[in-house]
């Protein structure tokens, strides 16, 4: 099946990067990475760094810009409306 081989490839890259992290000591805080599963057919599996299970989030904010799952605007733009009404003066 080949998203299981996918899922595997990823969990592999990630052991990678924590290798490539330790040894070029440029550790990674693992309790600030999450995963986010994208796709109708994702399997939503487990990943783990450093042996610790990353933590599943529907939706994320990074650099201001607020990315969720389903990958549409809606929540970025109901974000920037409220914090616009939070600033403007009147």
């Amino acid at each position: 099946m080949l998203a299981a081989r996918d899922n595997a490839n990823l969990q592999s890259d990630l052991c990678n990067l924590v290798s490539w992290s330790e040894e070029w000591q440029m550790l990674f805080n693992v309790k600030k990475c999450k995963v986010m599963h994208i796709g109708y057919d994702n399997m939503k599996a487990e990943y783990l760094m450093d042996r610790v299970k990353l933590e599943h989030v529907n939706e994320e904010k990074d650099l201001g810009v607020v990315i969720s799952e389903d990958l549409t605007w809606e929540k970025q733009c109901s974000s920037a409306v409220s914090k616009a009404n939070r600033e403007s003066v009147f």
